[in-house]
């Protein structure tokens, strides 16, 4: 019965999406109900699986798909405590996020496809979670990158749409390709593509080429995890729309990067290499996103690189070896994350715009009685539901107790704490030795820092959208201003129901016979030094980031004012740096110079061979015989004296090359 249940997790959100695709135009008024009720039964029977399974239980079943003369392929399950508390996660994100979108995308005509897409995605993912072979496991993670590529171009009609779904499709290609010869190393190491198998033979010392393997799959998950120097489609992403970014943010795409390596942890254990270039990527992730994050103007930007360094806490765990402390955290950014997005999809339908600069011109909105007047306050009236739950959300991103976002970051910390001092957690999933002590102060130190600059720019957030200071309140367009409506039921059901496991989910993590029983039973409660230095680092930062929000607002010329100048904190923080950390440090230019203008002059030079020599080449090799046909053709007039004339002709020329040869 368990099996059957797990088998309609996947399948319910591909036929969902099918009979999305089918019925669409030609009755679209199936398309809601299309969207929300699959994904909705998915998610039930994903806790309904996870609870007959139950913590230390372990679920396989395989059937082989298709004889290849070599190693075999199958279609198999593999459930245990990690893959159904995902499922949960994503069936949970996944149905909020369609009911959601039914109110945010109301008047879009799009609208069939895209929720039809949605449950593609969220199928693709499912079948990630519960695969129990890697060529089965690729085909869902090829799948999400085709779908990301259609959802983030969503608004197609936009140039900023199209480029960043073409980016997002080629920077995760390109780290696939090595993902896939990392496969077939394993594959060709321990003789199978299950994942049970490569994990057994990683244990017992079968694996000769673990380090190269490791290395070989990191490509991919750079890619799709979006962890440097692979991150920068992430950030361009947000130009879809934003039920997608929360989903692909919270849930699915990069979370599965996370996934894999911890699904392959024994693998990664075996090479010290492979550790160190982990654990290296995760730091540099985490402080230069948390740098980019307290630049941006954009609302969901801001979130984007928030993202990316959240995903870099949890590559940092699995660098120092702890695969537990990096799923909790997956699990608690997981409904934080798609907790800020859904909010803040809130807030730019209540704003009208993404800037918060724009936010931060109170005027702009108008005042909440439409006199004009001072408007300050207004946005954060206008969305009082939006508000609070960013609120929280904010919270729990920057890692404040009781947050649920406190006990896993903490979690990160102390395991990177533990590894510093020689006690690396691996949880026996494979030789703690291989993770070195540096490495353990390098995500120690990195994480710290990166908590800091969280709290900053999830303070800054919150004061530039919801409390703007150093700007005066404008009227609207002839004395009246714009009023704003209230955000749908739709739009704001979704936000509480994540708001829930916002505040409670870090608890599951005290309790051994809670979360870490379903993981690997050991304790997830963080050191006691670590927390305190932890939180005190957040606090500092929302310190810090009042301090400059004030100081920046003191500062502002009265002339500057009048004009509707933002306080922004950003440049006091940042200084010098804040040109550059808004511009994501010149990393997207030094692709471009790098690799994308040769590939762009290749291609030129290519077209410019291909259409004047070669196309030039076959023009004349038609050219030519119709040239002879018309000689010829002229040659055979009719007429007899003609004829004789040329053959006359003929002989005398004959005889001359005769005589002048002899």
């Amino acid at each position: 019965m368990t099996l059957t249940l797990a088998i309609l997790v996947p399948l319910l959100p591909f036929l969902g999406a099918l009979a999305g695709l089918a019925c669409g135009r030609r009755a679209p008024g199936m398309a809601r109900p299309l969207a929300v009720l699959p994904t909705l039964t998915t998610a039930v029977l994903a806790v309904v699986v996870a609870a007959r399974l139950g913590p230390g239980h372990l679920l396989d079943a395989a059937t082989e798909l298709t004889p290849t003369g070599g190693v075999p392929i199958y279609l198999s399950l593999h459930l245990d405590g990690i893959a159904v508390l995902l499922a949960v996660l994503v069936g949970v994100v996944a149905t909020c996020v369609q009911l959601y979108s039914t109110a945010y995308l109301r008047e879009d005509p799009r609208y069939p496809s895209y929720a039809a897409l949605v449950s593609l995605f969220t199928s693709a993912m499912l079948l990630v979670l519960y695969s129990g072979d890697l060529i089965v496991l690729l085909v869902g993670w090829e799948v999400m990158g085709i779908c990301s590529y259609f959802l983030v171009g969503h608004h197609w009609e936009r140039e900023d749409a199209r480029s960043a779904s073409i980016k997002a499709f080629l920077v995760t290609k390109l780290g696939d390709v090595p993902f896939l010869f990392g496969i077939f190393v394993l594959a060709g190491d321990a003789g199978t593509f299950s994942i049970n198998g490569i994990i057994g033979a990683a244990t017992t010392g079968h694996l000769h080429h673990a380090t190269l393997a490791a290395l070989l799959l990191l490509c991919g998950v750079a890619g799709k995890s979006a962890q440097f120097p692979l991150h920068t489609w992430l950030p361009d992403a947000m130009a879809g729309p934003t039920p997608v970014s929360a989903l692909i943010h919270a849930a699915t795409m990069v979370a599965a990067g996370v996934y894999l390596v911890a699904r392959l942890m024994p693998v990664f254990l075996l090479s010290t290499t492979a550790l160190v270039v982990l654990g290296v990527l995760a730091v540099i992730t985490m402080i230069g996103s948390a740098l980019c994050a307290l630049a941006q103007d954009d609302l969901k930007r801001v979130l984007a690189y928030s993202t990316v360094g959240q995903l870099g806490y949890m590559t940092g765990a699995l660098a120092v070896g702890d695969r537990d402390a990096a799923l909790f955290h997956l699990l608690t950014h997981g409904a934080f994350k798609a907790l800020l997005f859904l909010a803040a999809g809130v807030v730019i339908h209540a704003a009208h715009t993404n800037s918060l600069t724009a936010m931060a011109r109170p005027g702009g909105l108008g005042s909440s009685d439409g006199s004009g007047g001072s408007g300050e306050g207004l946005l954060r009236r206008r969305v009082p539901d939006a508000y609070t739950t960013m609120g929280i959300g904010l919270l729990a991103l920057a890692g404040v107790p009781p947050f649920s976002g406190f006990f896993s970051k903490e979690s990160v910390l102390t395991a990177a704490e533990q590894a510093a001092n020689g006690h690396a957690l691996t949880d026996g999933l494979g030789p703690a030795g291989n993770v070195p002590c540096y490495l353990g102060w390098i995500v120690l130190v990195g994480g710290l820092l990166t908590a800091l600059l969280t709290a900053m720019y999830a303070a800054r957030l919150w004061l530039l959208a919801f409390h703007p200071r150093g700007a005066q309140a404008v009227a609207g367009e002839g004395g009246t201003a714009k009023v704003v409506t209230a955000e749908p039921a739709a739009m704001r059901v979704p936000l509480w129901l994540l708001a829930v496991p916002s505040i409670g989910l870090g608890l599951v993590g005290l309790r051994t016979n809670w979360l870490p029983a379903w993981l690997d039973g050991v304790s997830l409660t963080p050191s006691l030094p670590t927390s305190v230095i932890g939180t005190a680092v957040a606090l500092l930062g929302f310190g810090l980031a009042y301090a400059a929000w004030r100081r920046a607002a003191a500062t502002l010329p009265a002339d500057a004012v009048a004009s509707g100048a933002v306080a922004d904190p950003g440049r006091v923080l940042l200084g010098p740096l804040f040109g550059p950390a808004r511009d994501g440090f010149g990393v997207d230019r030094l692709y471009d110079r790098v690799f994308v203008r040769p590939v762009l002059g290749a291609a030129t030079l290519v077209a410019f061979l291909d259409r004047e020599v070669v196309e030039t080449y076959v023009k004349g090799a038609a050219i030519t015989p119709g040239l002879v046909g018309r000689v010829v053709r002229r040659a055979q007039n009719g007429n007899t004296q003609g004829y004789l004339s040329a053959l006359a002709a003929g002989v005398v020329v004959l005889a001359i090359v005769v005589a002048v040869a002899q």
